[in-house]
């Protein structure tokens, strides 16, 4: 397959440009790099460009002729989309539109887009299937739902084949130290935990410990980046060879949860390090639990997860960090 990777400078999108090149597909990289890093675009060619620039997006398009996208070009932070709700409705909601306008005019018909469980709220059962309702709770997760009806609609109009996949909490990073987490500021749990455990981050809180959970602190459902990357990889290649008919949500997760506290102690039993951290107030706005029920995913892809063990996750984010910091 010939795939254009929106986004994928950045660290799920890098990590599924691997995937695509290790399975003999050809890769090219459209990014802005505002959040992304050139230097991990190594799986293909980089064309510079913003998903708000629609000429951009033509012009690329026309010149790689991709069979396909993956559409990883999305703000994320769900703090910032409550304070600046315009800057994500204009980045994720706008760019998708523009990327889909753009699939239409130049004869590109198959997208897997990167949606996210924020879509879901606070739902009242667990596990969480894609039949429970979408109710997000911030603008982050606004945008990610309401890009998912455009692809729903643009299908029936243009008669484009679409997959979204609603992932859970990405962790880890490439075995191979060839890519990983990258963010600034880092907001996700793992880096910002062995930040604090290497004294570079002074100030780790445990974000409430009275929720009604096992051990009191939120419950997640983490993802190793690798069994991501190979998700996309898997939905890409079913667009692409016919068999998709009407477009599809999945969730990927592992259907097991981990508290924080369960984390901070698999950090100080893979690094050999204590965990330094207080506990703080809740942050607003977080659901006790969420954990995925992926079973769809296993039917229509095959996919499992098959490197998503705790200590595995945290042992590559380890290794990774520890390159990254020299």
């Amino acid at each position: 397959m010939n795939i254009l990777v929106i986004g994928g400078a950045g660290y799920i999108g890098s990590c599924t440009s691997k995937a695509l090149a290790r399975a003999g597909h050809q890769v090219t990289v459209f990014d802005n790099l505002s959040t992304g890093h050139r230097n991990l675009v190594r799986w293909g060619p980089l064309f510079e460009g913003d998903c708000l620039d629609s000429a951009s997006l033509r012009d690329c398009l026309d010149t790689v002729r991709p069979d396909g996208i993956i559409h990883f070009a999305a703000f994320s932070l769900v703090g910032e989309s409550v304070r600046h709700p315009g800057k994500y409705i204009r980045n994720n909601v706008m760019g998708t539109l523009n990327i889909l306008e753009a699939m239409r005019d130049c004869g590109v018909r198959n997208i897997v887009v990167s949606s996210s469980a924020a879509v879901y709220g606070i739902p009242q059962r667990m596990p969480i299937t894609e039949d429970t309702a979408a109710d997000p709770i911030n603008p982050y997760g606004e945008t990610k739902m309401f890009m998912e009806r455009m692809l729903a609609d643009f299908a029936r109009a243009h008669d484009l084949s679409w997959t979204a996949l609603r992932y859970f909490n990405a962790a880890g990073a490439d075995p191979e130290g060839e890519t990983g987490e990258r963010h600034s500021p880092e907001t996700h749990l793992i880096p910002r935990a062995l930040m604090a455990v290497d004294g570079r981050l002074p100030d780790f809180h445990v974000m409430g410990d009275d929720y009604p959970t096992p051990d009191g602190t939120c419950v997640r459902d983490y993802i190793h980046v690798q069994d991501l990357a190979r998700a996309h990889l898997l939905a890409m290649e079913r667009l692409v060879q016919g068999e998709a008919g009407e477009g599809l949500i999945m969730n990927l997760g592992t259907g097991t949860g981990f508290s924080v506290k369960e984390i901070l102690n698999a950090i100080e039993k893979v690094t050999g390090y204590p965990m330094p951290c207080s506990i703080g107030p809740r942050r607003p706005g977080d659901p006790p639990v969420l954990v995925a029920d992926a079973s769809r995913a296993r039917d229509v892809l095959g996919w499992t997860p098959e490197h998503s063990d705790m200590e595995r996750i945290i042992r590559d984010a380890w290794a990774w960090y520890k390159k990254e910091q020299g």
